[in-house]
């Protein structure tokens, strides 16, 4: 299968990059010619990232199946690192200026981490006894079971990826400063989705497969609402300090040279709106795979395709006739994710016989009154941390913000174990059980 992988990204990685001038053109008709040429080179250099990051997936599912989740998880850290040190190094080789030139150099380290992010994982998969060897028999049953799985699943895994994409079309309609804005603000969501919302989904996914398999499904229900209300108690308030904190967070990281005070309210705004989809993003991430669990593999793949068709029509609504801007495209992201969710859950529940919609329910209302705490928090802290860490530079506003995440984290944690919220316990306990093997 890693050969067949190879070979189909390989090709794809190669037209991407032939075709780029179509795509750019395609995706961003807005843009200037200046900008589209730099897009299109940007996008060249970009392409076999593809190819990498389908091999690390390739790996991190291999090792997943071995109940091997350490390598896997710390695989997008590794991206992280070398994509920003690599950056650096080459946007500093490139123009040591640090200019527009310097974004190629970014570029080049985006491949780094992609390349890093797949290596990482490979002693793992040796030591668990996995070894490559060329092979192109592609007609074995399984590589074709798995691929009649696999076309619905990224179909339907793709729908968030594709209303990215729709966004930044219509937001090249405002400059490209919008497209920047944007994706400055998703790749920031991510993070918590990444951190809590995959790494539930990876650790269910294993679990309700051998349920579905058993003779005994009674648990299949349970299990998928207990990793439910799991995604919810960590991402609600990663949702609710994005949209008080956008601010200070994305000024603190991105507001150096040519990103200016405006464009760190401009992305704010946009983060903000992508934040109150989180909760629902994170949860589709554990629900949609349990659907080819139990072999309702189109389900997913036709709700998304109503999602992709909703945000369309929100994003034209939003963007033309209400005028509410790049804003509007992350809100419009944001109700597909939710209404998404919605139809997932409910389709869900006549096959899962119970997702015990109540303790669910009952979770978010006390997980919900535990972020209002975590709101007072942050508010409180955005008017009086600054009088007691004063300063416009990088350490004390770095310092302003970890203090404000650490008191609104103590804050949400100390309400939820007042409220008896299980979820606190259960992860407060697996933090303890790892303190002590240490």
């Amino acid at each position: 299968m890693l050969t067949l992988v190879a070979v189909f990204m390989s090709l794809v990685s190669l037209l991407g990059v032939v075709f780029a001038e179509s795509l750019v053109h395609l995706l961003a008709p807005g843009f200037e010619t200046a900008d589209a040429a730099f897009t299109i080179l940007l996008t060249r250099i970009m392409y076999p990232f593809i190819l990498l990051v389908s091999l690390a997936a390739m790996v991190m599912g291999a090792l997943n199946s071995r109940q091997i989740f350490t390598a896997p998880a710390l695989a997008s850290s590794f991206f992280n690192i070398g994509s920003i040190a690599g950056g650096v190094v080459f946007g500093w080789m490139i123009d040591p200026g640090f200019g527009r030139d310097a974004l190629i150099g970014l570029a080049l380290g985006t491949l780094v981490g992609g390349f890093l992010q797949f290596a990482i994982q490979l002693p793992s998969l040796h030591k668990a006894g996995f070894r490559f060897r060329p092979d192109f028999h592609w007609n074995d049953r399984g590589i074709g079971q798995i691929l009649t799985i696999m076309i619905p699943s990224v179909i339907a895994a793709s729908a968030v990826q594709i209303n990215v994409l729709v966004n930044s079309r219509f937001a090249s309609y405002a400059g490209a400063e919008a497209v920047t804005w944007l994706n400055s603000a998703f790749r920031l969501m991510q993070l918590p989705i990444g951190v809590f919302g995959v790494a539930v989904a990876t650790v269910t996914l294993p679990v309700v497969s051998r349920i579905a398999a058993d003779t005994d499904t009674s648990r299949f229900g349970p299990t998928l609402g207990r990793a439910l209300r799991l995604a919810v108690f960590l991402t609600l308030p990663s949702a609710v300090g994005l949209w008080f904190l956008a601010e200070p967070v994305i000024g603190l990281i991105y507001q150096h040279g040519h990103f200016v005070e405006h464009d760190t309210q401009q992305t704010a705004l946009a983060l903000q709106f992508y934040a109150a989809g989180l909760v629902a993003y994170s949860c589709i991430k554990v629900l949609s795979p349990a659907f080819y669990a139990i072999d309702k593999k189109w389900t997913p793949m036709t709700v998304s395709f109503g999602a992709v068709g909703l945000n369309l029509i929100l994003n034209y609504v939003f963007m033309f006739h209400l005028g509410l801007g790049h804003k509007g495209l992350a809100l419009s992201t944001s109700i597909c994710a939710l209404l998404n969710f919605g139809a997932l859950y409910l389709l869900m529940r006549p096959a899962a016989r119970t997702l015990e919609t109540r303790r669910l329910a009952i979770t978010i209302l006390r997980c919900g009154l535990a972020a209002a705490a975590l709101a007072a928090v942050c508010h409180a802290s955005l008017t009086q941390v600054p009088a007691l860490l004063p300063g416009d530079a990088v350490v004390p506003r770095a310092l302003r913000l970890f203090a404000t995440i650490g008191l609104a984290s103590a804050a949400y944690l100390l309400v939820c174990l007042v409220l008896r919220v299980e979820e606190t316990t259960a992860v407060l306990d697996i933090v303890k059980r790892k303190l002590r093997r240490r």
